[in-house]
């Protein structure tokens, strides 16, 4: 069992028994095991390295497209966000990210810079590492068509590059991971305008705050949209707008959002997410895939 004392000298932060409830965007969430927050690539790499072989591992960024059951999570939880926070311009059309940079940011990042295909980053409310795991997309847009290499780190704190063609990329869906994770990702812009992309960011935000529920703790989209569908219409037409288990309610503004009301359950929201699959199924004959991710253990 590893133990504070058995641990190399680190630079980052390492927790024990930390309730991940302060790391997801729905708010809730039982406790992990150890919970460790990086000083820097360099740090994580000799955390990695201590690691025994066995150890499960979980990285978690903004905490946006996760659902931690109460029970929480047995092994070590990696927080990126403010340790992978490099973000640089590379050449004229390349802008080098890490991991634990919030997608807003790069997308005002390249904004300014005057490059141009990055803007719908702005309406993904996680970090690159997630949004480059599971393809995130906003406004019509994804992550992976921007991508020309990644930097990867595996269990033994071993970098890795890669290029975009070792990855099978789909809707919301990549593979070919290998039992890495992404530490930073080089992006393929285009030169154009930065006040007219700077422009068209807060346009796409204020899109975004008139049909989403953004004042109130959630995880973004909870499913999927079938082909040729939209999660949110099937949602709708049955009539599932503002149904609430516990304190876990389906958003009467997006039919696709459920949102915490307060002291909700991940077993509430767990439980509504069921139901929703179940009405629709019923309803549409369509079987509705969560986006996100459903994680840990129950209480």
């Amino acid at each position: 069992m590893m133990t504070a004392e058995s641990m190399p000298v680190l630079r980052g932060e390492l927790k024990f028994n930390e309730p991940l409830s302060a790391y997801t965007s729905w708010r809730v969430g039982g406790p992990a095991d150890r919970c460790y927050r990086p000083a820097d690539l360099e740090d994580l790499q000799t955390f990695l390295a201590s690691l025994p072989e066995d150890e499960p591992l979980e990285w978690i960024g903004l905490g946006s497209n996760i659902l931690v059951r109460d029970g929480g999570l047995r092994g070590t939880v990696i927080l990126p966000f403010g340790g992978l926070d490099s973000l640089e311009q590379l050449d004229d059309n390349i802008v080098r990210t890490g991991a634990g940079v919030a997608c807003n940011k790069v997308a005002r990042f390249a904004a300014r810079a005057g490059l141009t295909g990055a803007e719908f980053l702005a309406g993904i409310p996680g970090t690159m590492g997630g949004a480059l795991a599971m393809n995130a997309g906003a406004f019509g847009g994804e992550t992976w068509p921007l991508v020309a290499r990644v930097e990867m780190l595996d269990h033994h704190g071993e970098l890795h590059l890669r290029d975009r063609s070792d990855f099978d990329v789909s809707y919301r869906t990549v593979t070919g991971l290998r039992d890495e994770w992404f530490v930073s990702a080089e992006l393929q812009l285009e030169p154009g305008d930065a006040q007219a992309a700077l422009e068209n960011i807060k346009a796409l935000l204020e899109q975004r705050s008139a049909t989403q529920p953004t004042g109130l703790p959630s995880c973004g989209s909870v499913f999927r949209n079938p082909p040729n569908d939209f999660a949110a219409r099937l949602i709708d037409t049955c009539g599932l707008k503002g149904e609430r288990i516990g304190n876990a309610q389906v958003s009467e503004k997006h039919a696709n959002f459920i949102i915490n009301l307060g002291e909700a359950k991940a077993e509430d929201i767990e439980a509504l997410i069921r139901y929703v699959q179940e009405r629709v199924a019923q309803v549409h004959g369509v079987r509705l895939e969560p986006e996100v991710r459903i994680i840990g253990v129950f209480a």
